[in-house]
């Protein structure tokens, strides 16, 4: 049971550095791309598997289409993802320039950030309530003592005070990282 739970709350601590990954910070980072689409042919197919994407400089991003008839398909992918960004390409390359974040977008980022951080830290302790509340329906059902349940309340309450922590943690990185 005590796994069960645990697996959830690491499972929810990545899904968080999942989403912290496209946030976008004033460094070029392919990750800001993850959730970006393409349509190639019908199919909305992630942008790492219809080109690479590589970053020459700190401030620049290089997407080289494996099909080079997908050019305007990535770029109008990359524009409705709504990242801030602008590409443009040559006929055989998209390239797009990172602009630096001026210190309000920062904040709004810091902002948006810590706000993601709360629903995590809120899907961790959900976790932790339906886990007391099948320990309770144990010990009702005669599966666990009174001892038995308490021994096993206070493990969970541990587990899910080293996934906020954790929480906490990525939180703090990400918040240094768009600071920086």
């Amino acid at each position: 049971m005590a796994n069960d739970n645990e697996s959830r709350m690491e499972k929810t601590v990545n899904s968080l550095k999942e989403e912290y990954n496209s946030i976008r910070t004033g460094r070029a980072s392919a990750s800001i791309f993850d959730k970006v689409r393409v349509d190639y042919y019908g199919t909305p197919t992630p942008l790492n598997q219809v080109g690479s994407i590589s970053v020459p400089e700190a401030r620049t991003i290089v997407i080289s289409p494996f099909d080079k008839s997908l050019i305007s398909a990535i770029e109008k992918a990359i524009q409705k993802a709504e990242l801030g960004l602008n590409p443009s390409n040559d006929g055989k390359v998209i390239r797009i320039a990172i602009p630096p974040l001026t210190q309000e977008r920062r904040k709004e980022l810091v902002k948006q950030a810590k706000s993601v951080a709360e629903n995590y830290r809120t899907t961790i302790r959900n976790i932790r309530r339906d886990g007391n509340d099948s320990l309770k329906k144990q010990q009702k059902a005669g599966e666990l003592t009174e001892d038995q349940l308490k021994t096993e309340t206070d493990k969970l309450q541990k587990i899910t005070d080293k996934y906020i922590e954790e929480i906490n943690t990525v939180y703090a990185a990400k918040e240094k990282e768009i600071m920086d």
